[in-house]
């Protein structure tokens, strides 16, 4: 039984709860309240306060990657990363791009602004902050809009790891109105989110759901 500690809503902590679909792997939520993330509870289990961070058989862990390559190291079917060195690497890749680029300075400023803020705070976007992050977002969703490709997913012919990172992360988008300028000549990325979102691993991980089981 995994235990994944998370803040209802987190893209990362939804992008452990569909690799542990993808793997029919058992597991419950342990969902964080408001500043519980920075409590001293959760301090002693992720030392920089971040989300999410597991419990499997005694042993604990943290850190989005390292958490998605352990699920997928100690369970190998299906196994979600790619055949070659190439794609593996172009998997890597994609996973880092996420963190570094498309969370910091894209995700947690525009779907934050649009989507976490309002939902949780009742907070009016900062059209000013959202279109100040329009330049680093629009370079983001070029670029994955290249290494995807004409590929189904970015580690080739079937998902991986780095689909299901990206994933979570990228459906915020979907319904805010800066996404059509987004993606404006990347269809392919729009059919790869589609593509994913028809997966069972997303269907059951969407807010509303991870709120259900969590309560």
């Amino acid at each position: 039984m995994f235990t994944v500690h998370s803040i209802i809503g987190s893209p990362f902590g939804r992008a452990v709860l569909a690799t542990l679909i993808e793997k029919d792997a058992p597991y419950r939520i342990q969902a964080l309240g408001p500043g519980a993330h920075r409590g001293p509870e959760h301090i002693a289990r992720h030392p920089f306060g971040r989300v999410p961070a597991i419990d499997h058989d005694g042993f604990q862990l943290y850190e989005t990657q390292a958490i998605l390559r352990y699920i997928d190291r100690i369970l190998t079917e299906p196994a979600l990363t790619p055949d070659g060195a190439k794609n593996a690497a172009r998997m890597d890749q994609v996973m880092n791009i996420c963190d570094c680029y498309f969370f910091r300075g894209v995700g947690n400023v525009i779907a934050f602004e649009r989507v976490v803020g309002p939902a949780l705070m009742g907070k009016t976007p900062d059209e000013a902050a959202i279109a100040a992050a329009m330049p680093a977002g629009k370079l983001v969703f070029a670029e994955l809009s290249k290494l995807l490709g004409e590929a189904p997913y970015f580690g080739g012919p079937k998902v991986s790891l780095a689909d299901v990172l990206v994933a979570p992360h990228m459906d915020f988008f979907t319904g805010i109105p800066e996404w059509n300028d987004l993606t404006g000549g990347h269809e392919n990325l729009q059919r790869w989110i589609a593509r994913m979102n028809e997966r069972p691993s997303m269907q059951a991980t969407t807010w509303p759901k991870v709120s259900a089981m969590a309560a």
